[in-house]
C-alpha cells in the first residue's frame, strides 16, 4: 500500500524534526519547507495527502499560504486537508485559522501523538466517505443546483466547481443527503469529524459562514435554525418571488 505523504511547513527546526521523525515512525512520508514560499513551491510539485501548517513564518504568513492553496483553481491541493500547528491558541486566531480554510488548529505546546490521530482521523473520515458513497451504489447526489461527485470528491454548482476544504465539502454532502432535514451542530460534527475529532461548534458556525461565502446567492439554501442547528432548504429558490 502506497505511504500517505505529508507536508509539514514549520520555520522552527526543532519541532520540524520532532514532528517529522514521529510521523515517519507512524508510516507515513514526510516532506518538509522551511517558508510560506518554499511550501507553495513543493506543492506545485506534487500532491499531498495531508499538510500541517504553522501560522508564524518568515516572509508569506501560514494564512497566505493556507488562502492560496484553497484559492487556486483546478489544483490537486486545492482540498486537501490543512491542520495548523501554532502557538496562538486565541479564539480569534482559531476563527481566522479556520476562515483561512484550515480544516483543523492545533495549539503548541503539542503532543506528536495527538498531531498524528487528527490526521489519521481525517484521512480516515475521507476513507469512510468513499467507501460509504460505493455501498450505496452510486457516486453523484444531485440537489438543484449542486451536483456532487462523491468519487472526485467535486462539488459543481450549476456549472461552476466550487473550491472546498474538506470539511466545507463533508459538511454540504452531509446536509444534501438529506435535504430539509435538521441537524444540530452536534450531528454534524460526529458526522463530517469522527467521534474521535475534537472540535468546537463555534467552528462549524465558521465552516457554514465559508460555505455560504462561496456559494454565493445559493449559499441562502443554508438555513439556520434557531436553537438547534442547521438545514438544507428545499424551497429556498421560492424567497423573493412575487406571485
Amino acid at each position: 500500500m502506497k505511504k500517505q505523504h505529508i507536508l509539514i511547513v514549520e520555520d522552527d527546526t526543532d519541532i520540524q524534526q520532532l514532528v517529522s521523525y514521529n510521523l515517519i515512525r507512524a508510516g507515513f512520508n514526510v516532506t518538509c519547507a522551511d517558508s510560506g514560499e518554499e511550501a507553495l513551491e513543493a506543492l506545485q510539485g506534487e500532491p499531498f495527502d495531508c499538510i500541517l501548517l504553522d501560522l508564524m513564518l518568515p516572509g508569506l504568513s501560514g494564512l497566505d499560504v493556507c488562502k492560496h492553496i484553497r484559492q487556486e483553481q483546478n489544483d490537486e491541493n486545492a482540498a486537501t486537508p490543512i491542520l495548523m500547528l501554532t502557538a496562538k491558541g486565541e479564539e480569534e486566531d482559531i476563527v481566522a485559522g479556520l476562515e483561512s480554510g484550515a480544516d483543523d488548529y492545533i495549539t503548541k505546546p503539542f503532543s506528536p501523538k495527538v498531531v498524528i490521530a487528527r490526521i489519521k482521523a481525517v484521512l480516515r473520515r475521507a476513507e469512510e466517505n468513499k467507501n460509504e458513497s460505493a455501498e450505496e451504489g452510486h457516486d453523484t447526489i444531485s440537489f438543484h443546483p449542486l451536483t456532487i461527485d462523491l468519487t472526485r470528491h467535486e462539488i459543481r454548482l450549476g456549472e461552476e466547481l466550487l473550491q472546498l476544504t474538506m470539511t466545507e465539502f463533508g459538511i454540504l454532502t452531509f446536509l444534501a443527503k438529506k435535504p430539509g432535514w435538521v441537524f444540530t451542530r452536534q450531528q454534524i460534527i460526529d458526522a463530517v469529524r469522527g467521534y474521535d475529532f475534537l472540535i468546537t461548534r463555534r467552528a462549524v458556525d465558521v465552516q457554514i459562514f465559508g460555505l455560504r461565502k462561496k456559494m454565493k446567492e445559493a449559499g441562502k439554501m443554508i438555513e439556520t435554525v434557531r436553537g438547534i442547528g442547521y438545514r438544507l432548504k428545499t424551497d429556498w429558490q421560492e424567497e423573493g418571488k412575487v406571485d
